[in-house]
């Protein structure tokens, strides 16, 4: 089944990973650690509550102007 990642910067550094599809996340030192921690994450969410394969996800991204 194919799966969508979303990394983002740690603030204690190495990445914070999301999946969208499921709402599971992990965090990793490196990107691969964390893609790696959130699979298996997603793994063990699927194992308790399955889901049929869909469509692929479309990811996109969006600019919101910044207030100081």
């Amino acid at each position: 089944m194919h799966m969508t990642a979303v990394l983002t910067p740690a603030e204690e550094g190495g990445f914070n990973a999301y999946n969208p599809e499921t709402g599971t996340g992990s965090q990793g030192g490196t990107m691969e650690e964390a893609i790696a921690n959130l699979r298996e994450a997603v793994e063990l969410y699927l194992d308790e509550f399955p889901m049929q394969a869909g469509g692929s996800p479309i990811v996109t991204s969006f600019d919101v102007p910044v207030h100081a």
